[in-house]
């Protein structure tokens, strides 16, 4: 099977700037990384600038949109459950699949959290199980969660391989 991993985070927390650098490391690598952004209203499109755009431009070996009930690649999608069986058949070249956002979906997860003026929520972590934080500010976790600087990329995407890619 291939892995799938979901970062989450609150709007403004870098989760697209951060996965954009991800998958230029994991490609640089030799990965093939597929890229899915959870866009509930699907109001995110792919134009000049777009969190889609600069996701697919970073290198992704595919770009997939998707709202609670469609994706841009659309197929029928009656329930979240349903997305893990359709993620193996569309990523099945893929290394790794990485979504953006999805925060109640079945699965693992890395929590991005920055503390800013915008951003005044605490981190998610606590009340939804995380497997990882990715953070620049010193934040209140669950005993053994493991924590990353945004800026140390390679450190993210060497858990990742230890992680999910290591056999």
């Amino acid at each position: 099977m291939i892995p799938v991993v979901s970062f989450i985070g609150h709007h403004n927390a870098g989760k697209t700037q951060l996965l954009t650098r991800l998958v230029e490391t994991l490609t640089e690598r030799g990965l093939k990384v597929g890229t899915v952004k959870h866009a509930p209203h699907l109001t995110v499109s792919d134009s000049p600038g777009s969190d889609s755009q600069l996701l697919r431009q970073s290198g992704a070996h595919r770009m997939l949109l998707l709202d609670s009930y469609s994706a841009v690649m659309t197929w029928p999608q009656s329930s979240i459950g349903d997305l893990e069986v359709e993620l193996q058949k569309l990523f099945s070249d893929c290394d790794i699949v990485l979504i953006e956002g999805l925060k109640h979906g079945p699965f693992p997860k890395i929590e991005v959290f920055r503390r800013t003026n915008q951003v005044t929520q605490e981190p998610l972590a606590g009340d939804i199980d995380v497997i990882a934080v990715v953070s620049d500010s010193a934040i209140a976790l669950p005993d053994g969660t493991p924590t990353f600087s945004p800026r140390n990329r390679a450190a993210i995407a060497d858990y990742l391989e230890q992680r999910f890619l290591s056999t």
